[in-house]
């Protein structure tokens, strides 16, 4: 199995662009879906996006536009790419992989996460 870990994140200042990097150790990772998520303080965690091991991206609805997913798969590497960033970005980004859902969303569908980076977003 393997093992996220994510990096790349930072205080940045709202319209400023920062990609995020997650890097799983282990084996196998093309037959992972890798996901992000993030938390606010006080908030439920909540979907991104994701890319599935068939090379399809997804995002949540509100995250379309503005957040961009992708993968490689020769370095066992996903990238958040995020810009325009607003102080509602504010948030713990997680890296999350999923082996046995098609197209999962939720958190309970993936089953092995990083610890989070902190993405910190001023006005």
């Amino acid at each position: 199995q393997v093992q996220p870990v994510e990096s790349g994140g930072g205080s940045v200042q709202a319209g400023d662009s920062l990609r995020l990097t997650c890097t799983a150790t282990g084996r196998f990772f093309s037959r992972y879906t890798m996901g992000w998520f993030r938390q606010a303080p006080g908030k439920e965690r909540e979907f991104v996006g994701a890319g599935s091991k068939s090379g399809f991206t997804y995002y949540s609805d509100s995250m379309k536009g503005r957040f961009t997913i992708s993968r490689d798969n020769i370095k066992n590497t996903v990238f958040l790419q995020m810009n325009n960033l607003t102080h509602e970005d504010t948030a713990v980004y997680y890296c999350a992989a999923a082996e046995y859902y098609a197209f999962p969303s939720l958190p309970g569908e993936f089953g092995l996460w990083g610890q989070g980076t902190q993405v910190t977003v001023s006005f």
